[in-house]
């Protein structure tokens, strides 16, 4: 029987990258955006797709629901979506703070909740969180997005200490700079992207394809000792 993948924000870049690499190892992927849109429904194809906004923690609930009634409780996975706002600790507004906790932290939290039990009782798993390497190391124009990203990564590391009896593993990658379409404006402005380059030990920014094949591998049986690891994919820019 084939493994069930679900891979939240899975329409573009990193998650669709992880998506179709799943894909290729044979699960079935359930797709996910934040709302049904012709780039959700090209990626999909033939195979299951959600639109749901994980900034409403009512909608959020509903999914998990949703999932168990249709038999859908993912062996794998991915929590790869998330909202991104670029502000400094002294520039942002109440409701950019409130959208990135909702949608990073506390979508996560909710959807845990209701299908870690589920998952506890197929006796395996794999969950992967999608970080940054911002989690880890400050940068001023993503003071609060950092901060959500923290909290991300110790939910990772008190759920792979609950998942572990239960041949659950639970690890979280850190992308650095990755070429997708959400950062392709910000990489537009040559002289920013010649900047950030320089910062990036190996001179050179990461691809989705990159991030989804580690993810396809922490994903696979071969990753079945690997859990509550933090595993930078940034060039060196952790360092």
């Amino acid at each position: 029987m084939k493994k069930i993948a679900l891979v939240t924000g899975s329409s573009r870049g990193i998650g669709l990258a992880a998506a179709k690499e799943l894909e290729n190892a044979g699960c079935q992927v359930i797709y996910h955006a934040s709302k049904v849109s012709d780039k959700l429904l090209a990626a999909a194809g033939a195979s299951p797709f959600y639109g749901v906004d994980l900034s409403s923690a009512e909608a959020t609930a509903d999914f998990a629901d949703e999932l168990i009634a249709r038999n859908q409780v993912p062996d794998i996975l991915v929590f790869n979506a998330s909202y991104q706002s670029y502000t400094g600790i002294g520039n942002f507004t109440a409701e950019e703070y409130r959208k990135m906790f909702d949608t990073n932290v506390e979508s996560t939290c909710l959807l845990l909740n209701k299908l870690f039990p589920e998952m506890q009782k197929k006796q395996w798993g794999r969950v992967i969180f999608v970080s940054s390497v911002n989690g880890v190391k400050p940068a001023g124009r993503l003071a609060v997005y950092g901060a959500t990203k923290a909290a991300f990564q110790n939910l990772a590391r008190t759920a792979a200490l609950e998942g572990a009896p239960f041949n659950i593993t639970v690890n979280s990658i850190l992308p650095g700079v990755i070429e997708t379409d959400r950062n392709a404006e910000a990489l537009s402005d040559k002289g920013f992207a010649a900047m950030l380059k320089e910062k990036v030990p190996m001179h050179r920014f990461g691809t989705a394809e990159e991030c989804g094949k580690l993810i396809a591998f922490l994903a696979s049986d071969d990753a079945g000792y690997i859990t509550g690891a933090e595993i930078p994919i940034a060039g060196g820019l952790q360092l």
